[in-house]
């Protein structure tokens, strides 16, 4: 069957919603053999092709040559299909076009839910593929929605998500109609017609991904951020690393006067940022890790375990360990070795703050 306008009709379609042509043509295929298939008591004997090139769709249905008919809607005997396949015998398998007319009658009856169907089914598709593109990437979302219990009803594409409490940064606050960058964690039910993204701002891959944007040296894999340890809304720390020995990472995080990072803090709402110098070398990273505090000696009691000991001045001993022991704490997860701190006075007592990396 040939018709011309119907294609066009489908490319414009496309075109309106954002839906490859592929995507529409499979959708409105299966959505027309759902339809045509009701004929045929839902047997699987109904195939549809959409030939684009020749601007032609085909209908068929397929059934078997037998001698003696059970089922009339996938059989049919030798004489009935001799019209189609001259010399046809038992075991042959038979195409049966369906004419325009059979098509149409189908078409008049179904034609608005085929079309619906198959939009729908084309626009599932694409979601899909949309969504499985975006995982552990930034979005941004606008908000349509503020719960009472404080989840965030947000706009990701044509569909609505949830950016749940638990996910948001403490403090702050959003309105409906406010546009938002968020974290897809991952990616549910890719299997399904309706897949789910787990959307985040307080997950540390919201903070590396924010530093791909924004530094063009890390963009480009000159500069590469090996590790983020977060508390988010309050700081967090970001090991970065170049294998040029004539690039510093840091400063090219930094950037002029601070310009880069600065953009970074507004864009989580203030949140400070320490960016340190990742070293494959364990007393160098922890002990730059727990910047800003000056630290003196680095020993490691055991590395299967992953635990060292740390020597800081007296009057650095607070700033190493931070507001309730976030600095620490943050320098722990950073560098996953567990963190036994002392000052220096501190040398010969048996008494150690002990900050393990996997404490909350």
């Amino acid at each position: 069957m040939t018709n011309p306008e119907f294609f066009e009709a489908l490319r414009l379609l496309g075109k309106e919603k954002g839906i490859k042509l592929d995507a529409l043509y499979d959708g409105i295929q299966r959505a027309i053999v759902t339809a045509v298939r009701g004929d045929y008591n839902n047997k699987d004997v109904v195939f549809c092709e959409i030939l684009p090139e020749t601007k032609e769709m085909k209908v068929y249905v397929r059934k078997q040559v037998v001698s003696e008919i059970i089922d009339p809607d996938t059989d049919m005997l030798p004489e009935e299909a001799e019209h189609h396949k001259p010399g046809a015998m038992p075991g042959d398998i038979i195409e049966i076009e369906l004419d325009t007319k059979e098509v149409s009658r189908i078409a008049a009856e179904k034609g608005k839910h085929v079309l619906r169907q198959g939009i729908r089914e084309a626009e599932h598709g694409r979601l899909r593929e949309e969504f499985q593109s975006r995982e552990q990437e930034i979005v941004t979302v606008k908000v349509q929605k503020v719960e009472p219990n404080g989840d965030l009803i947000v706009e990701i594409g044509k569909v609505t998500e949830i950016l749940p409490m638990a996910e948001q940064v403490p403090g702050e606050q959003f309105n409906p109609g406010d546009l938002i960058k968020v974290y897809v964690v991952d990616i549910r039910g890719l299997d399904r017609r309706y897949p789910h993204a787990t959307l985040s701002r307080a997950h540390p891959g919201l903070v590396k991904r924010l530093f791909e944007l924004e530094v063009p040296e890390v963009k480009e894999g000159l500069v590469e951020v090996k590790a983020v340890s977060r508390e988010a809304g309050s700081r967090s720390k970001v090991a970065v690393w170049c294998k040029d020995p004539d690039v510093d990472p840091v400063g090219a995080c930094i950037g002029s006067r601070g310009s880069r990072i600065e953009r970074i803090v507004d864009l989580l709402g203030g949140e400070k940022i320490d960016v340190i110098k990742y070293s494959e070398d364990v007393a160098e990273f922890v002990a730059a890790a727990l910047a800003p505090a000056e630290v003196l000696h680095v020993r490691v009691v055991d590395n299967d375990e992953h635990i060292c000991h740390i020597t800081v001045p007296e009057n650095k001993l607070s700033l190493a360990i931070g507001n309730k022991g976030q600095n620490a704490r943050l320098a722990a997860k950073l560098t996953t070795w567990k963190i036994d701190i002392k000052s220096d006075t501190q040398a010969s007592a048996p008494e150690m703050i002990v900050i393990d990396y996997e404490d909350d």
